[in-house]
């Protein structure tokens, strides 16, 4: 049994051959999972291999190949529908549809460049994005003012906030909370990695 960051990082590295054609490293899993070490990424790597998920080619730069697998109801990523029943304000009665129709939660959320990263901290809570939920990235070097971006600092640390490209050349990531500043940067040492697309949480 893979452990769900296992899962992740196999999710993550289908994605992005499917996307680029290629293998991703193990800095581009890192940071596609929402982790900073590569250490612990070589190691779910490597238990991928060892679980015959997928293949690593010695000698190869990018040597990860996939290997393919019996498709399951469990494995693949079929698309799944729940039923829309109406329409609903706050404080207001349900507005029944008489026809009931189906929403597929794939055509939301699902892409060959997209991912997703489990939120840590309160600092984009005013954008409705809470410590613990779930947002769905797409890939993208590039972004609009405004856009909630995953971005890399200095190579090093990543975060999400709100974009700002600012006339002098430089960027600034503004938080969704009141009680933290933004943070003004080169525009060099930032990269963008890609644009909040959705958003899931749980209450159960």
């Amino acid at each position: 049994m893979l452990t769900t960051r296992e899962q992740d990082a196999l999710h993550f590295i289908h994605g992005y051959i499917a996307q680029h054609g290629r293998a991703p490293l193990l800095s581009e899993i890192a940071l596609g999972i929402g982790i900073q070490s590569k250490g612990v990424v070589h190691r779910y790597v490597q238990r991928l291999a060892d679980e015959g998920k997928i293949r690593l080619i010695t000698g190869r730069h990018r040597g990860i190949e996939l290997v393919s697998e019996p498709t399951s109801s469990e494995d693949s990523l079929t698309p799944y529908s729940l039923p829309l029943l109406g329409k609903i304000a706050a404080g207001q009665p349900i507005e029944a549809i008489e026809d009931h129709t189906e929403i597929d939660l794939s055509e939301f959320f699902i892409a060959p460049n997209r991912f997703v990263l489990k939120v840590q901290g309160d600092s984009m809570i005013e954008a409705g994005i809470l410590d613990n939920d779930m947002v769905v990235v797409e890939q993208s070097q590039r972004a609009n003012n405004d856009d909630i971006v995953v971005a890399l600092i200095d190579n090093e640390e990543a975060t999400l906030k709100r974009l700002r490209h600012e006339p002098a050349g430089c960027v600034t990531l503004y938080p969704a909370n009141a009680r933290l500043s933004p943070m003004i940067y080169a525009a060099e040492r930032v990269q963008i990695q890609g644009i909040v697309v959705g958003q899931m949480r749980s209450y159960r």
